[in-house]
C-alpha cells in the first residue's frame, strides 16, 4: 500500500515540504527563502481544522467508488480554515478499516491528494488503522486534519461587520459533505431508489452520481482574492456552508446587533436539493437548516466592493450571487 501511494502523496509536496525519508513525522518549513522560491510572514498565526465526511462515506462503499471522498475529506478542514481569512498548508489523514486492501486505500489517498493539490497544500503524512474488531466487513471511516496560516493582522473574524454590508454566495457542486442521512433516508428508505436510477429531475445523473459528487474547495479563489486587497479590509467576513446550512452558520460570523436578510430567488439550486424537497418531502424551512441549498462559501463584504469582488470571483471561475445584504437585529439569517 505504502508503495501504491507514494507518489500520489509526494505529487502534493512544494519546496517546503522536508521530505525525510522513514521519518516518525511530516515536517514543513512556515519560512523558506531561495531563488527560486519565497515565502516569509512577519508575524505568523498557524490555523488548524479536523472533520470527516459523515455517512457519504457508505455511499462511496456502496458504489465501491473511492476516487473522490478523498476530496471532500481534504475541502471540509481547508474551507473551514478560509473563514479565518487562512491559507493552508498543509494536511493528513487517518484512514481505518476493517482490513487493510492496498488497491482500496491507494485509491482513497489518490483522492486525498487530488484535493491537497485543489488547496494548494501538502500531504505530509497519515495513519492507516486496520481493526477488525472496530469495523464491519467493508466498514471503514476517514478524518481530516489541515494547518494553515494567516498574518495576524489580516485574520477574518467578523468583528468589521456592519450595516449595509453585502452578502455575496458561492455556488455549490451539491451537496457537499452535510445532510446525508436524511438524503439517504430520502433516497433509500422512502423512495426504494438505487444508486444507478435516473429520477427525471436529476436531468440525466444518477442517484450515485448526484450523491457522490465532491464538494468544492474555494482555496484558490479565496486565497487569490485576499491577497488583492491586503491593505484593505473590505472583506468583513466568510462562513462555510456545511451542517446547519445557511441559517446554522452565517450567524456565527455576525454580531450580536446584526441581521443576515437572504433573498433566496436570487441564487440557482442543484437539481438535488429540489429532488429531496419533493421526494421526502421536507419543509422549505428543515431544507434550509440540513443543507446548503446551492451556496457553499458566503462573503460578507463592504458595499461599495462588492460589485469588483464579485468580478473577480467570476474571473477565478466561481459561480457568483449577492444573496442579501446586513441590517440591524439580532444575530440571526432572515430568509425572504
Amino acid at each position: 500500500m505504502v508503495r501504491q501511494i507514494q507518489s500520489s502523496v509526494a505529487s502534493t509536496f512544494g519546496p517546503r515540504v522536508m521530505d525525510l525519508s522513514g521519518g516518525f513525522a511530516g515536517m514543513f518549513r512556515l519560512d523558506y527563502d531561495e531563488k527560486l522560491f519565497k515565502k516569509n510572514y512577519r508575524n505568523p498565526v498557524l490555523v488548524a481544522c479536523t472533520d470527516g465526511v459523515g455517512s457519504k462515506i457508505q455511499l462511496a462503499v456502496k458504489t465501491k467508488k473511492y476516487d473522490t471522498i478523498g476530496i471532500d475529506l481534504v475541502a471540509m478542514s481547508v474551507n473551514d480554515m478560509l473563514v479565518q481569512g487562512a491559507e493552508p498548508l498543509f494536511f493528513l489523514d487517518y484512514l481505518a478499516v476493517n482490513k487493510l486492501e492496498p488497491e482500496l486505500m491507494a485509491e482513497l489517498v489518490r483522492g486525498v491528494a487530488t484535493g491537497c493539490k485543489m488547496a494548494d497544500c501538502a500531504l505530509i503524512g497519515g495513519e492507516t488503522a486496520e481493526m477488525p474488531d472496530t469495523y464491519k466487513k467493508n466498514d471503514l471511516d476517514m478524518a481530516g486534519f489541515a494547518v494553515g496560516v494567516v498574518e495576524k493582522d489580516r485574520i477574518i473574524i467578523g468583528d468589521n461587520v456592519r450595516e449595509g454590508d453585502r452578502i455575496l454566495g458561492l455556488a455549490s457542486s451539491g451537496l457537499h459533505s452535510n445532510g446525508y442521512s436524511l438524503a439517504r433516508n430520502i433516497c433509500f428508505k422512502k423512495a426504494n431508489l438505487k444508486m444507478t436510477d435516473t429520477p427525471e429531475e436529476l436531468s440525466g445523473h444518477t442517484v450515485g452520481q448526484a450523491l457522490l459528487e465532491p464538494t468544492r474547495i474555494y482555496v484558490r479563489p479565496i486565497v487569490r482574492l485576499l491577497g488583492q486587497y491586503k491593505r484593505k479590509k473590505v472583506v468583513h467576513a466568510m462562513a462555510h456552508i456545511t451542517g446547519g446550512g445557511l441559517v446554522g452558520n452565517i450567524p456565527r460570523v455576525l454580531p450580536k446587533n446584526l441581521d443576515a436578510v437572504l433573498k433566496t430567488s436570487t441564487w440557482c439550486r442543484n437539481d438535488i436539493f429540489s429532488f429531496l424537497q419533493k421526494t421526502g418531502p421536507v419543509e422549505e424551512a428543515e431544507m434550509y437548516r440540513v443543507f446548503n441549498m446551492g451556496i457553499g462559501f458566503v462573503l460578507i463584504v463592504a458595499e461599495d466592493f462588492a460589485d469588483s469582488i464579485s468580478r473577480k470571483l467570476r474571473r477565478y471561475g466561481e459561480t457568483v450571487y449577492n444573496i442579501g445584504h446586513i441590517t440591524h437585529g439580532t444575530g440571526k439569517v432572515i430568509l425572504k
